[in-house]
């Protein structure tokens, strides 16, 4: 009962070794029967991602929250889309004075909404960047 030769060992651990790479990288959960797969969704519209946009940094600039203090270009916002974002922080701080704040998350999101549609979406450049007027 001797030691085994030093190839056998390092022939045994890699083997071992490899074994455990190729079972630790399969799917841990088996695959998903045909059908029952999640459609791909469909690519959103310029008004629909400038009113999620918008709506979110709006609401947060309402509820005052950590990341609300960040500028228009840190948020991802266009100039007009930053125009909206402004007139709708100012009437859903006006809302939320006479109707509480969960109305004025509720006009924030209709007023975004409106103003995103009717600017097709409100990408141009930000170059030049100005204040609203």
């Amino acid at each position: 009962m001797g030691t085994q030769p030093r190839s056998t060992v390092r022939y045994a651990a890699s083997t071992l070794l490899a074994a455990l790479t190729l079972t630790g990288c399969s799917p841990s959960t088996p695959p998903s029967a045909a059908g029952t797969e999640t459609p791909a969704a469909s690519p959103s519209s310029p008004a629909q991602i400038c009113t999620s946009l918008v709506s979110y940094w709006a609401k947060e600039t309402l509820l005052g929250t950590k990341w609300s203090g960040l500028d228009w270009e840190q948020k991802g916002l266009s100039n007009d889309q930053y125009a909206i974002h402004e007139e709708a922080v100012a009437a859903g701080r006006t809302e939320e004075r006479t109707a509480g704040r969960d109305k004025a998350l509720e006009l924030i999101d209709r007023l975004v909404a409106q103003r995103c549609a009717e600017q097709g979406g409100a990408t141009w450049s930000s170059e030049n960047w100005r204040p609203p007027t």
